[in-house]
């Protein structure tokens, strides 16, 4: 049952540019530049913010010097402020788009591999369905998508929740997981290297994700782990062509999906050492939010996704000598 309270302060107090100007406060941490983005003056914005202070009976925004900082009530609000505000102007597109015969849009986020395999497949089988259905991706790190999903900027993410405190919030079906490989290029001398270990692939230039990353995490563990040294000559990118260019031109080993590469493994182009790594990501899969009604256009993706997601896939040839 909701709080009548909680119902007056949203139906007959709150209005809209309250709302822009809690993301304005958090954008720009100054009430004055805040003010400005809203087209507000600084009197009227001081106002503004005095009343939803008054209203809750919390402060919002500690008074500094040189600025307002966001409490953790103020955090709670700005981002429940985008999150509506993003609403608001997903709703005015999809009524433009609408009328102009676009039949609505849809943004998906999505994580490197699935963004290579997954999420092409899935929009080529949109697009014979809605072709005027208007699609946008952004690949990024889990961390950094559900972000995004929370505040109303993507519909759907293809990935991971890694921050369980907030995991109630969405509703998660699970895909796959990421077997990893060493992979390198065709001809690499090591290819052809009886008894393998780690202690020789430690000598080795490696091409590694950026710290903070669940892979670089899990590689630095696997060294830990067996008394060595991390790799002393290491590039460090998530970028795909990058990786790939560098593994064709050197004699870098890195970490990697082996559905991300399976092109390249195909055509000969790149090979997987003989080194069995025992390196699994965890499970990603489709993640959207509870209690949110998605568009059509969206609700048309998510089949696709899930449709595609089942298909049997082709896999790669690998095969692995065992470590030890």
């Amino acid at each position: 049952m909701s709080d009548p309270r909680s119902d007056r302060f949203v139906r007959a107090y709150l209005k809209t540019r309250h709302l822009v100007l809690l993301v304005e406060l958090g954008r720009h941490g100054s009430i004055m530049q805040a003010a400005q983005a809203a087209n507000l003056t600084q009197p009227a914005a001081s106002k503004l913010l005095g009343e939803l202070e008054h209203a809750l009976g919390v402060t919002l925004f500690e008074r500094l010097p040189r600025g307002v900082e966001p409490t953790w009530y103020g955090k709670v609000l700005i981002r429940r402020a985008g999150a509506s505000l993003a609403e608001m102007d997903a709703a005015y597109q999809e009524v433009m788009e609408l009328m102009s015969g676009l039949r609505g849009r849809v943004a998906v986020g999505a994580i490197l591999t699935p963004s290579t395999t997954l999420v092409p497949a899935a929009v080529t089988l949109l697009k014979t369905r809605h072709a005027r259905l208007n699609v946008s991706i952004e690949v990024n790190s889990s961390k950094q998508l559900v972000e995004h999903l929370r505040a109303g900027d993507l519909d759907i993410v293809i990935g991971r929740v890694v921050d369980g405190s907030i995991a109630d919030e969405f509703h998660f079906e699970p895909i796959t997981d990421e077997p990893h490989c060493l992979i390198v290029r065709a001809g690499h001398p090591l290819l052809g290297a009886r008894g393998l270990d780690l202690a020789d692939l430690a000598r080795q230039a490696w091409i590694v994700p950026p710290a903070g990353s669940m892979v670089r995490d899990r590689i630095a563990s696997l060294f830990l782990t067996q008394g060595l040294e991390q790799p002393a000559e290491t590039v460090s990118t998530a970028e795909l062509p990058v990786q790939t260019a560098l593994l064709l031109g050197s004699d870098m080993v890195a970490p990697m999906s082996v559905e991300l590469v399976k092109p390249y493994l195909d055509s000969g182009l790149l090979a997987v050492l003989p080194y069995e790594l025992n390196l699994r990501m965890d499970v990603y899969g489709i993640i959207t939010r509870r209690h949110h009604q998605l568009s059509p256009a969206a609700e048309a993706m998510l089949g696709a996704l899930r449709e595609t997601a089942t298909r049997p896939k082709p896999t790669a040839r690998v095969t692995y000598i065992k470590s030890g």
